[in-house]
């Protein structure tokens, strides 16, 4: 008899491990996949930022017609073959991890958005638009993850916050800022029970990350630092211009997604394809009275600015600002990260104006972190993602400061995040409180 009980014993505590190692199992290897997706679609996308750029070589109008005719396809193809494939893609995945039924998940997070995520993307960065890559990397994240997840469909929420965190980590290379995104921004919580396999997702994607392109810091290493007490005024100044600017932006996003009141947002919300195509065209001006620097990214001209090689001239942070709300607006798939971080960078090289003894590089961080804060509402995420991409552990504080300067100020204008408030439109069904 005792060993009859001992066997059962045995044999349930086998089992138990076997579903522990299974779950590991599946995180890790979710982890990889991200990892190996975000590579591809970091390398695709400088490829169509190059073939776009090479255009404009030949023929700077060319944007006149090749960018609003990118962005009516991009919106034909998005509402007629991949639906909810629209936008950055965080609030789907937000969206996702809130409710309980499998079904409407599917409809947001799926290898069929992903794949569909992927190719309008780098549509819209082929045609000019001013999107980034890392947005669209999330969702792509938690749509790998919840396929693989299907293995162990009792940890759907967790693997959906694994793979969004994760494609934040693979797409910046910035492990640290994964966990804070997925913690700060995707959950609002610290899931004790997910944790560790999300940390463990996390960096796999990493280490897939560096094995594939190595080690690098996104936007190159910036080590300078404020020097004297007056320079320092430039966090509060910095914290306070790109939180309102931050806020404006999302609140303008929030307020057309959700629908213009009147006739004027009717026909808005009946000719889609039309209103994308009108977006299009009023960038493709942005991108010629600014000299051509506005459109995609804004990566290169970032970088080349911290690195001292070429200034930002002092309409870039205007009309990169437009440029971006309008691609937000046409609803076209692709992300804000990359572009909040380039109309921040902007708005820190105008304020280095008011202090011509102080270097430029560290009032350039100041500004992309508040902007950065002011749009997402995400702070600890904000600091910690700038200071992972420039490898600057010295201006943490002043980082810090700004963030949450630019996070207070932003909510004045923005009572709700950009993420969280859209996702609002994708949390249609049977929701709950996301367990891990």
């Amino acid at each position: 008899m005792k060993q009859q009980v001992w066997s059962e014993r045995r044999r349930r505590s086998v089992r138990v491990t076997s579903a522990r190692w299974q779950r590991r199992g599946i995180f890790l290897l979710g982890g990889v996949v991200v990892g190996i997706v975000a590579v591809a679609l970091a390398v695709l996308a400088d490829w169509a930022q190059e073939a776009f750029n090479a255009v404009l070589a030949h023929s700077r109008y060319a944007s006149l017609v090749i960018t609003p005719a990118g962005f009516a396809l991009s919106i034909f193809l998005t509402r007629r073959f991949f639906q909810n494939a629209q936008g950055s893609g965080i609030p789907q995945a937000i969206a996702a991890r809130q409710l309980s039924d499998q079904a409407a998940r599917g409809r947001l997070v799926s290898i069929r958005i992903a794949i569909g995520k992927v190719l309008l993307t780098l549509l819209g960065l082929l045609c000019g638009a001013s999107v980034g890559r890392e947005g669209p990397t999330v969702q792509v994240g938690a749509s790998i993850m919840f396929a693989i997840g299907r293995f162990s469909p009792r940890r759907q929420p967790g693997l959906i916050l694994a793979g969004a965190a994760a494609g934040v980590a693979a797409a910046f290379n910035t492990p640290l800022a994964g966990i804070v995104f997925g913690i700060e921004e995707m959950s609002r919580a610290f899931e004790t029970r997910t944790s560790g396999l999300i940390i463990a997702a996390v960096i796999a994607a990493g280490l897939t990350s560096l094995a594939l392109v190595g080690n690098y810091s996104y936007f190159g290493s910036t080590p300078t630092m404020l020097r004297n007490g007056i320079d320092w005024l430039a966090v509060p100044i910095c914290g306070v211009v790109g939180g309102l600017a931050g806020g404006l932006f999302s609140r303008i996003v929030i307020v057309t997604a959700r629908g213009l009141p009147g006739v004027v947002g009717a026909a808005l919300k009946r000719h889609p394809v039309l209103l994308a195509a009108g977006c299009g065209l009023a960038v493709a001006l942005c991108g010629i009275a600014s000299g051509d620097t506005v459109y995609g990214t804004g990566y290169a001209q970032v970088k080349a600015a911290l690195e001292g090689a070429a200034p930002l001239t002092s309409d870039f942070a205007v009309f990169k600002f437009l440029a971006t709300v309008l691609s937000a607006v046409s609803g076209i798939p692709g992300g804000i990260f990359a572009p909040s971080l380039a109309v921040g960078a902007g708005i820190g090289s105008d304020i280095a104006q008011l202090f011509p003894t102080a270097p430029i590089g560290p009032i350039i961080l100041l500004g992309m972190v508040a902007y950065f804060a002011g749009v997402v509402q995400a702070p600890i995420t904000a600091f910690v993602i700038v200071t992972e991409m420039t490898d600057n552990h010295t201006m943490v504080v002043p980082l810090m400061a700004a963030a949450f300067i630019a996070y207070g100020t932003s909510r004045l204008i923005c009572p709700e995040g950009i993420y969280h408030a859209l996702a609002k439109g994708y949390a249609v069904g049977p929701a709950k409180s996301a367990p891990a």
